[in-house]
């Protein structure tokens, strides 16, 4: 399974970078995010994918589900795609955009493809194993395995380009991190998986389809993202009394801490 998602990640980034060179038409969504026709290929090239290899596995994706066609998840397995996550990060021609594509088994993300194209790299994981090659022509080269560090006396933290907070901002200096640095979209789980920071404090709006696929990758090298409770992060909720389906509670992703 995993060799498709990359597979189908790798396609969808081919895409993107067509139009992402071409110049893309930008549109804004009711909640003014923005999209663009890069979105909606890379979508339906992830989408036909899947349902040619997975027929049976429903597919909850950013693009459908904001066309409100949502597959019943009830009691199944499903994949979480997010054809281009750092959507503003592409339209102001920062190379920190993603294509991420998960399954999701009994809330928890097992699997998980993150590809970010114009950096050329593409981060994987199944099966508590997690990994990272170069990507060159649209070709995957050799796979190096990854995983947290233990964190120091000086941990690392990493905070959202377009969406941080100022409730982010306090809880890095309750707990004493000075050391920041922002960073767009879900390479923010691979950095931690990488080994390269520590913590992740995201205290402003996520879906599950902006975290899924990193989440099974930083889980997978060694780390966690939990909620303020102190709960794993969960996916496919829906009916939340406060909060529309598939959004995400505050979190705090991290590494070996």
């Amino acid at each position: 399974m995993l060799e498709i998602l990359e597979r189908s990640a790798i396609a969808a980034g081919r895409a993107i970078m067509e139009i992402y060179n071409a110049g893309p038409a930008v549109t804004y969504k009711a909640d003014t995010s923005p999209v663009t026709d890069a979105d909606h290929r890379a979508e339906r090239i992830i989408l036909d994918e899947l349902a040619t290899a997975f027929p049976d596995i429903p597919v909850i994706a950013e693009e459908a589900v904001a066309a409100g066609h949502v597959p019943n998840i009830a009691g199944k397995r499903f994949f979480l795609v997010d054809p281009l996550d750092g959507t503003k990060e592409f339209v102001e021609r920062n190379d920190h955009f993603t294509v991420n594509i998960a399954l999701i088994e009994n809330g928890i993300p097992v699997a998980g493809v993150v590809h970010a194209p114009a950096l050329r790299v593409i981060h994987a994981a199944s099966r508590g194993m997690a990994r990272k090659a170069p990507v060159e022509g649209g070709q995957i080269g050799s796979w190096q395995p990854i995983g947290c560090r233990p964190c120091g006396g000086r941990p690392v933290a990493l905070i959202s380009r377009w969406h941080n907070s100022a409730e982010t901002l306090a809880h890095l200096a309750e707990n004493g991190i000075n050391d920041y640095e922002a960073v767009g979209s879900s390479l923010k789980f691979c950095l931690l998986a990488e080994g390269k920071a520590d913590i992740y404090p995201r205290f402003s709006r996520t879906m599950e389809w902006d975290t899924a696929a990193g989440d099974a990758i930083l889980r997978a090298a060694g780390g966690e993202t939990i909620v303020i409770e102190g709960s794993p992060l969960a996916y496919g909720k829906r009916n939340q009394p406060n909060d529309s389906d598939f959004a995400n509670p505050w979190f705090v992703a991290r590494g070996r801490m």
